[in-house]
């Protein structure tokens, strides 16, 4: 696995279209339901996965934007380091973009909840996480925070085919941590 970076996210609750009891609520790596702290891309202090390299990067953009960070939660990342071609079915190797540095500095505490697995047709910035934008965890067995419990697990379904009537991939594979917001 490779450090990818941290996010910070208002966590939601699982909504009542995704029906899946045993979700209590979206760790998930896309911003679709569990958003972004804010609009960071214009603020350009993203790394080449299109997260930050440290927590500091994350309390820098928010002071910019005056934001109140209260109700937000630090994720780590860390990718699998290939991504799985949904149209020729190949694992394949890719890196973080060039065109921006990258250099993560791992937190010091973290506690594993989980591996989702996100789009990324443009290859840039994440785009949707199936299990829970595109409503799969109501047929793959998922934790309560809408995640798989093993990379193991994780690759096995891409490679099956379960992910095959959502988003368009590219597929990767994140291991998504919770750390403390000091």
């Amino acid at each position: 696995m490779i450090p990818a970076g941290y996010m910070a996210k208002k966590v939601e609750s699982r909504p009542d279209w995704l029906k899946s009891d045993g979700v209590r609520d979206l760790y998930s790596l896309s911003g679709c339901i569990s958003r972004y702290f804010c609009d960071y891309i214009p603020h350009w202090k993203h790394n080449g996965f299109w997260l930050f390299d440290s927590r500091a990067d994350i309390t820098a953009v928010a002071a910019a934007e005056s934001l109140n960070m209260a109700d937000q939660r630090i994720f780590y990342y860390e990718v699998y380091e290939n991504q799985f071609d949904d149209d020729r079915r190949v694992w394949q190797p890719f890196q973080a973009d060039r065109s921006f540095k990258t250099e993560v500095s791992a937190p010091k505490t973290k506690k594993l909840e989980g591996f989702d697995v996100a789009t990324f047709s443009v290859q840039t910035s994440p785009e949707c996480s199936p299990l829970s934008c595109n409503s799969l965890a109501e047929s793959i067995p998922v934790n309560a925070h809408c995640l798989l419990t093993s990379l193991e697990e994780a690759i096995r379904l891409v490679e099956s085919g379960a992910f095959n009537k959502s988003e368009p991939g590219p597929f990767r594979i994140f291991a998504v941590y919770s750390c403390d917001t000091t």
